[in-house]
């Protein structure tokens, strides 16, 4: 069967997530998906721990377009926060609500393939090739190990770091890892949780959110401003992959429950379908 991904976000809410009460009960609704025979795979960042503990050293955290520049001092935070903080509190809480998580990064058997990203044009940010420093482009999943790790009942939880065969670490938008691991896997769905109750088209007002989009609605929105700031690479993204075979990409916050918005698109966020 086909694999729903699972992601908390890296950006916003995906590090506040595993600060509050919200984790638990996110881990309670997945143990209750995998309880039902859903295979699970989880990926998730850690912008507001980075950027924190950026502060604290001194360092000053530089984000454009909704994704960090990363040189080295920022990566070796990265690895800090990401790979060991935010993995293993996540981790806790999805043990606590009965399922067997197995925490992983780029490193662990290349579960995630990456190479240095070149520097490119970034929508909504001029048209200067911008150079992200120590920033990945997802080329490859170790799907064996995470097919091995579904079928001894395991659910598997990424951080958004990949890594080259050299054994180079890239910080990667957890966005990216999650859409391109929901492309190798075939996923019914792509749940992308985020501070917001899904896209808006007027982010002030929360009650502005539209349900659903469509590819070429969603291409439209970025286009005329509609969409801004970090909600763009994660349309882009989400695009691409539904062009890949993925089933649905849904993107939504805290509030609402996930199995209703996977069972009912665009009930709780937006969902963007073919």
């Amino acid at each position: 069967s086909r694999h729903p991904i699972v992601r908390c976000n890296c950006q916003k809410v995906g590090g506040e997530l595993v600060r509050n009460q919200a984790v638990w009960d996110l881990a309670k609704e997945l143990k209750t998906l995998s309880a039902q025979d859903v295979r699970l795979t989880l990926v998730h960042g850690g912008g507001p721990q980075a950027t924190d503990l950026q502060k604290q050293l001194g360092q000053e955290p530089n984000i454009v377009g909704g994704r960090r520049i990363t040189d080295k001092d920022a990566l070796q935070v990265m690895k800090m926060v990401v790979g060991g903080l935010v993995n293993v509190e996540l981790c806790a809480a999805l043990l606590a609500s009965g399922l067997s998580p197995v925490g992983l990064h780029g490193a662990s058997a290349l579960t995630i393939q990456a190479n240095k990203r070149p520097p490119r044009v970034v929508s909504g940010c001029g048209p200067d090739p911008i150079d992200f420093g120590w920033v990945g482009d997802v080329v490859g999943c170790n799907m064996e190990l995470l097919r091995s790790l579904h079928e001894q009942g395991h659910t598997p939880v990424l951080a958004c770091l990949g890594a080259n065969k050299s054994g180079d670490v890239f910080n990667i938008n957890a966005d990216i890892v999650a859409s391109q691991v929901a492309k190798a896997l075939a996923a019914d769905h792509l749940v992308l949780m985020t501070s917001a109750p899904g896209v808006l088209t007027d982010i002030n007002d929360l009650s502005s959110r539209i349900p659903t989009l469509t590819r070429s609605q969603a291409k439209a929105a970025i286009a005329d401003g509609t969409i801004l700031g970090g909600m763009i690479p994660k349309i882009e993204e989400a695009i691409l992959v539904m062009d890949d075979g993925v089933g649905a990409v849904h993107i939504m916050g805290e509030k609402g429950t996930l199995s209703g918005e996977i069972s009912t698109p665009g009930s709780v966020g937006t969902a963007l379908l073919p």
